[in-house]
């Protein structure tokens, strides 16, 4: 599993020279960054959403970019190390990027103050804090998607609705060892005491390639749900240590790090029932990956196999790409001629309005003071092929997670921390 997950990212990682030259020569371009992890944990992750990303970018430039503007996406790896994702932020900054996206909790946590001083776009995808929503202390973070907090109240409310009540239900949650899979505790703690369930948290170390004490500790507890709450390599490992230690399939439940590829790792077959958070329409079938198959793949164009095309984690790379371009737009509206500043575009996408690409996404609203644009998503489950929607777009216990939201702000702007 390891060699192939290897061999993706170098896959990856040999377009990125191509990818820091300039989409053409001309004096207006806007430089977006997406310095990630192809090498060390969340790999096919990133592979597959960056790919998905610098498509979608492709697709705008291909149709004449924003009033002829196009779009230069600057690709570096991090392997989500803070050091080297502070060196590739300046780096990237340096080059002339007004936005950059790290797709990594910590990461994009160590690069916070930086980006806020620098007035430079910290884009959150799906990660990093969860109190960045709050934009009055968070200016220039915007997560301009679910946190983690929302996905996991969406499941666990989802969980209750199957369960009817959840008094005197257990509920084990198995996370990787580091700041993102810690992100969310304070919420199940919080939900635990609302809805009345037994939690049990159980770290591993990551990457998250071994797992099998912990999940020794998880069998003892007899959970009636597990939820798993990693990325990359730790979760398809997670799945086949539940089921090898006898939790039911259609017990298990994640946030939105679960693609077709992970299912590949575990076996198409023995992971049918596995229910995550899905941010986005699932599978090619939506009138955007149809558009970026015809307008940009099947002209030579792609940033990656075609397989990948279309997977949930490609998905959520369009998704990213699309809030960044229409942010991009409405900042154009605000002001066309610029300067083209971390500024300028912070008032564009903070002006994104029931933005849904054609329902690919759910509306989707982003304010100075709301970094977050309503925290919906949907419940899928993995029917042995696909990724299978079972609820519509939603969002549970809002009022907690932005009672949470605005206390750890208030603790941020008061230490900095």
């Amino acid at each position: 599993m390891l060699t192939t997950i290897r061999a993706a990212a170098c896959a990856a990682l040999a377009a990125l020279p191509l990818l820091a030259q300039p989409v053409m020569a001309q004096d207006k371009v806007l430089k977006f960054a997406t310095p990630q992890d192809f090498t060390v944990v969340y790999t096919f992750v990133t592979a597959e959403y960056n790919q998905g990303y610098r498509d979608y970018i492709t697709l705008i430039n291909e149709r004449g970019g924003l009033g002829g503007i196009k779009i230069d996406v600057l690709v570096s790896d991090h392997g989500n190390a803070i050091q080297r994702g502070m060196e590739a932020f300046e780096r990237s900054t340096r080059d002339g990027a007004i936005l950059v996206d790290p797709l990594s909790t910590p990461v994009s946590r160590a690069l916070v103050t930086r980006a806020l001083q620098d007035k430079v776009n910290l884009i959150t995808t799906m990660s990093g804090r969860s109190d960045a929503a709050d934009g009055t202390v968070f200016p220039y973070v915007l997560p301009m998607s679910p946190s983690y907090w929302s996905q996991v109240a969406r499941m666990v409310d989802y969980i209750r609705q199957e369960e009817k009540d959840l008094k005197g239900k257990k509920l084990a949650y198995v996370y990787i060892d580091t700041p993102f899979g810690r992100e969310s505790l304070p919420l199940w703690e919080a939900l635990a005491k609302k809805d009345g369930f037994e939690l049990q948290t159980y770290p591993y170390a990551p990457p998250g390639n071994e797992q099998s004490a912990v999940w020794t500790q998880v069998r003892r507890f007899r959970p009636d749900w597990v939820f798993i709450g990693g990325g990359g390599v730790g979760q398809p490992v997670s799945i086949k240590e539940a089921i090898r230690n006898g939790i039911r399939v259609d017990r298990i439940a994640s946030w939105v790090w679960l693609s077709e590829s992970d299912m590949d790792v575990v076996g198409r077959a023995e992971a049918k029932g596995v229910l995550k958070f899905a941010v986005t329409e699932q599978g090619a079938d939506s009138k955007v990956i149809k558009d970026i198959i015809a307008e940009v793949v099947d002209k030579g164009k792609g940033a990656g196999p075609k397989d990948k095309v279309g997977t949930s984690y490609y998905n959520v790379g369009v998704m990213a790409a699309a809030l960044a371009a229409e942010g991009a737009r409405k900042a154009l509206e605000k002001n066309p001629t610029g300067p083209f500043t971390g500024e300028w575009l912070n008032a564009g996408l903070t002006s994104i309005s029931k933005f849904d690409l054609g329902g690919f996404l759910p509306p989707i609203t982003i304010t100075p003071e709301d970094h977050q644009g309503g925290g919906q998503g949907k419940v899928a489950r993995w029917d042995g092929v696909k990724w299978v929607a079972v609820t519509g777009w939603g969002a549970a216990n809002q009022d907690i997670i932005w009672e949470m939201i605005r206390k750890q702000a208030a603790e941020f702007k008061a230490t900095g921390k």
